[in-house]
């Protein structure tokens, strides 16, 4: 930045000292609140991070140094809690996205499903990556596939879970047709994100779940090498085939889950 678009000494201090007032503000009104979730509160902790924010800027671009505060974003925080204070029954919204890196892999699981299943009528199901997913889905509980995903030849993306709570439980059936679309954000007791945009911390945990992962692909290796076998099978059967990669190379396709 040069020094003529740099903010002013002044401005600097006018920042800080807008800190200050936001910190006297949001005290008191945790001093007076009415309860637990006081829309003074919220107003005066949003005040409070807003100029916390324009300070830490303003100081980076003035001195180059930072704050140790973490402002949080619009985005990161819920409304304040409207719902019942003893609420009697609760929904789980869960949205879990996987890519499927291994359209080959996948399949062969699904071939081992419909080998299995002696019922079964339509046993063309696996030859398509939508049947393939439709016999794993079938087959193993959503927790189940979300922790064995690679196994499986899928890739995790997002996932989010929020935990809202209500006087009451719906009707049957009255939310199967748009589960999502009638959420109250007032009423979320609490959620929990997983994304790829907290790079530092998606990094972290591949890391960690790579190591922890030691022990199970050892457990593993004869699962691996049966499919190995078949997956090469497929490779030889479907080289070049139509809407494959380059030698035959499965291109990824993305799949969007809502569960």
């Amino acid at each position: 930045m040069s020094d003529a678009a740099q903010p002013t000494a002044a401005e600097v201090r006018a920042a800080a000292e807008a800190v200050k007032t936001a910190l006297d503000r949001h005290l008191a009104a945790v001093e007076r609140r009415s309860g637990e979730d006081d829309p003074a509160v919220y107003d005066a902790f949003n005040q409070l991070a807003a100029a916390a924010e324009a300070y830490d800027e303003l100081l980076y671009d003035r001195y180059d140094e930072v704050t140790p505060f973490e402002i949080p974003g619009a985005d990161d925080t819920l409304p304040p809690y409207t719902g019942p204070e003893e609420p009697s029954a609760l929904s789980v919204l869960i949205r879990r996205d996987y890519a499927v890196a291994e359209p080959q892999r996948l399949m062969a699981h699904a071939r081992r499903i419909e080998a299995a299943d002696e019922e079964s009528t339509d046993m063309d199901a696996s030859g398509t990556v939508h049947g393939a997913l439709s016999l794993l889905f079938g087959e193993f509980e959503p927790d189940e596939i979300a922790s064995r995903h690679k196994e499986f030849g899928l890739e995790e993306g997002d996932s989010t879970l929020w935990v809202t709570a209500a006087d009451e439980a719906a009707d049957p059936g009255e939310w199967l047709e748009a589960p999502f679309e009638q959420v109250d954000p007032q009423s979320v007791v609490c959620r929990f994100d997983v994304s790829a945009v907290f790079d530092d911390e998606f990094d972290d945990d591949l890391d960690d779940d790579e190591e922890e992962d030691g022990d199970a692909d050892g457990d593993a290796a004869e699962l691996d090498e049966d499919l190995a076998a078949e997956l090469d099978e497929d490779g030889a059967e479907d080289d070049g085939a139509e809407g494959d990669g380059p030698g035959g190379t499965a291109v990824p396709a993305r799949l969007e889950a809502d569960r």
